[in-house]
């Protein structure tokens, strides 16, 4: 099974009412407040709309009650919608376990790695090679300067659910390693999708690469992939972050560091 079926099946749940160009001078959801905002869309659970600093989307569950009233929340149906979304979300994590990698891409005894004998990925494999080189189409935060960093990069996308769980660490990482440590999320969708994500918040360096240059020529089947290059461009972790026994936790990048820090 392709795993772009989940980006499909993902979009299938969202029943879209569109009330376009509907303008607010103020949109507070929640704690957040947006200044000059116009709706885009509806959807069971979210509002999405283009405000002063760019575009984002709201939990309608977070609106004050006439706003929720206004464009017809019904908590039923919304509950209904983010439970067929975990489960959705569940079921990509469980086919991506389950989706071989080929025989190329397959971590085997004689790995560079002794404690990756075994470890699958879905992508080329670059351990212990020189990074292959970063394609962005455009930055949507501030270019990173590289310049002695650790790099790492996290293939991901804004409909899938593993790649927005890891989100919050690597928001960790960022910041428990902000000296060493530049961590980048590159999207091949557009610009527009990507800005339209702001749950979870992203709290790193953000691109986007539409043509996946990138991503094809590492190869990668299944997201999110992340690659750790060390201030050489040798690669030094790269896979699935949540494949059980190789996870990719705060001491793994604090040992890689450690390791391949510049003596």
């Amino acid at each position: 099974m392709r795993l772009a079926f989940f980006f499909v099946l993902g979009l299938a749940v969202l029943a879209v009412s569109v009330r376009a160009d509907e303008k607010f001078p103020l949109l507070k959801a929640g704690n957040d407040t947006y200044t000059n905002a116009t709706v885009t869309g509806v959807s069971a659970t979210d509002i999405y709309f283009i405000y002063d600093q760019g575009m984002a989307n709201a939990k309608l569950k977070d609106l004050d009650p006439a706003l929720q009233k206004h464009f017809g929340y019904d908590p039923a149906r919304a509950g209904a919608v983010e439970k067929k979304q975990s489960a959705d979300q569940a079921q990509y994590h469980r086919q991506l376990l389950k989706q071989p990698a080929p025989e190329d891409m397959t971590r085997t005894a004689n790995s560079s790695s002794a404690s990756d004998a075994g470890k699958k990925i879905w992508a080329k494999s670059f351990l212990n090679q020189k990074f292959p080189g970063l394609a962005v189409e455009k930055w949507l935060t501030a270019a990173p300067d590289i310049r002695g960093k650790f790099v790492l990069i996290d293939f991901w996308a804004t409909w899938c659910g593993p790649c927005r769980k890891a989100i919050p660490e690597l928001n960790g990482f960022q910041k428990k390693f902000a000296d060493k440590l530049v961590v980048i999320g590159l999207s091949d969708e557009s610009e527009a999708a990507v800005r339209r994500m702001t749950d979870p918040k992203i709290e790193y360096t953000i691109a986007v690469d539409s043509n996946a240059v990138t991503k094809k020529t590492i190869g990668v089947t299944g997201i999110p992939h992340v690659m750790l290059m060390d201030p050489q461009g040798y690669v030094r972790w790269e896979g699935f972050p949540f494949l059980e026994g190789y996870e990719l936790t705060e001491q793994v990048v604090a040992g890689i560091i450690a390791r391949y820090s510049a003596k």
